[in-house]
């Protein structure tokens, strides 16, 4: 089986990880919803650094199926340990989706994550890694 790369916005892992640390900072790094294209996926989410650590908070991923959840956590850890972060905290919203997606469901409880009521989000899949 051949490994197909997932660009995001159209960059690879390598691309995104050349980028200046500030431009990651003020671009992505926002603490704000962001709509971008990882694959075939068209994703809603936030990142935001909080001291050691890395959040990613995902609401809503449409479309996609090659693995993009995997690309995304390749390319965070791979963010994580070139910055010196040591956690990566991932909040999913795929608890109360109109049209749930199983597959998703069963991918975070194969990785780990488990359903948490989170202060001032609710209820969603929740994993914290350590790098």
């Amino acid at each position: 089986m051949s490994h197909r790369e997932i660009k995001f916005e159209g960059l690879s892992e390598e691309e995104i990880l050349a980028l200046p640390r500030e431009t990651i900072k003020d671009l992505v790094l926002i603490d704000e919803p962001l709509v971008f294209r990882g694959g075939t996926a068209t994703i809603l989410g936030s990142f935001k650094q909080k001291k050691s650590r890395l959040v990613i908070e995902l609401a809503q991923i449409e479309g996609g199926g090659e693995g993009v959840l995997i690309g995304l956590a390749s390319l965070a850890k791979r963010y994580a340990k070139l910055h010196g972060l040591s956690e990566i905290e991932w909040i999913v919203h795929a608890i109360t989706c109109a049209k749930p997606n199983l597959k998703l469901r069963r991918v975070l409880e194969r990785r780990g994550f488990v359903v948490r009521s989170i202060d001032g989000i609710g209820d969603a899949y929740h994993l914290i890694e350590t790098v």
